[in-house]
């Protein structure tokens, strides 16, 4: 409908091995992501080429991070934010990686039984501490001046969904390709005096389809726009 997915979030509290309480470090290959932050206080740990970076956030701050940011969420005081995803459906198809060892990365089968989604918090946590043992290397490299580890997480993200792309292209074709499109044909039945799909006007509410399921980052309240 929007071509966008919202979902409410609430950091996760578990420490981590570095001692830092939060979610699990992962990238979008093709979305754009946005925290709007909406209770509590916390921080998000982003890497790129430009290096690595801790942004804090609090009630009011929003964020956003281009495809192929490793972005890991940071909680201090009871951190709450709604995420704005791009592109609808293709996160739910396989466009977030975490950032699991390379040994993972490199075996689809391996990853796939890695990042499956969690039945309680116990798995949820072995799969935040298993992304968290990816990430911390490729951090500290960044520290150190050496973007050659996340060139190589680049890389093994990009061939662990190649597979999947063809079946991407449809769900960005009829989501936000066409809600992109469709402002274009009312600004031409306007030019012409057309005013016809006002006569779609109503409003519409919906209420998360999942109440605290277990995102990459916290626990999740999802919904969904299809309809």
């Amino acid at each position: 409908m929007f071509g966008i997915g919202l979902s409410h979030l609430r950091a996760y509290e578990w420490e981590a091995a570095d001692g830092v309480c939060g979610g699990s470090p992962h990238l979008h290959l093709a979305c754009t992501e946005a925290y709007v932050v909406t209770g509590g206080r916390g921080a998000v740990q982003t890497l790129g080429l430009d290096g690595y970076h801790e942004t804090d956030l609090e009630t009011g701050v929003v964020a956003w991070f281009a495809p192929g940011t490793v972005h890991r969420m940071v909680q201090r005081d009871d951190l709450r934010i709604t995420v704005l995803m791009q592109n609808s459906g293709l996160p739910e198809a396989g466009d977030a990686v975490f950032t699991f060892p390379p040994s993972i990365l490199e075996d689809p089968v391996a990853y796939a039984g890695a990042a499956a989604m969690p039945a309680d918090d116990d798995s949820a946590r072995r799969r935040r501490d298993l992304a968290i043992e990816g990430y911390l290397p490729i951090r500290d490299a960044l520290v150190a001046g050496n973007p050659g580890p996340l060139r190589e997480f680049h890389r093994a993200a990009a061939a662990l969904v190649a597979p999947k792309v063809e079946a991407w292209i449809p769900l960005w074709r009829d989501g936000a390709l066409a809600a992109a499109e469709a402002p274009g044909e009312h600004l031409k039945a306007l030019a012409n005096g057309d005013a016809s799909h006002l006569e779609q006007s109503g409003v519409s509410v919906t209420w998360p389809v999942k109440r605290g399921g277990y995102g990459m980052c916290g626990r999740r309240d999802e919904y969904d726009f299809s309809g």
